[in-house]
């Protein structure tokens, strides 16, 4: 089972809301998913969001794959 960590869609139509979360590769965009590690709401400088980074370290020392978009939103 491969892991990644990514955005999950969420909110009312219209709305740019999304979870990260942690769920398998091949898993649906807004399926089912492992763990939660926070949220975000897109802008144009990524202040709107809030990321448990202990939670995050720990799936990433474990092997999950943080996607590119995730990466630019954590560092």
């Amino acid at each position: 089972m491969s892991l990644v960590i990514r955005l999950a869609r969420t909110g009312k139509k219209g709305e740019r809301k999304f979870r990260v979360v942690v769920k398998e590769k091949r898993s649906k965009r807004d399926g089912g998913y492992v763990d939660l590690l926070g949220w975000f709401e897109k802008s144009k400088d990524f202040k709107n969001r809030k990321i448990d980074m202990e939670k995050y370290n720990y799936w990433v020392s474990k092997g999950a794959k943080p996607s590119s978009t995730v990466q630019q939103i954590v560092k």
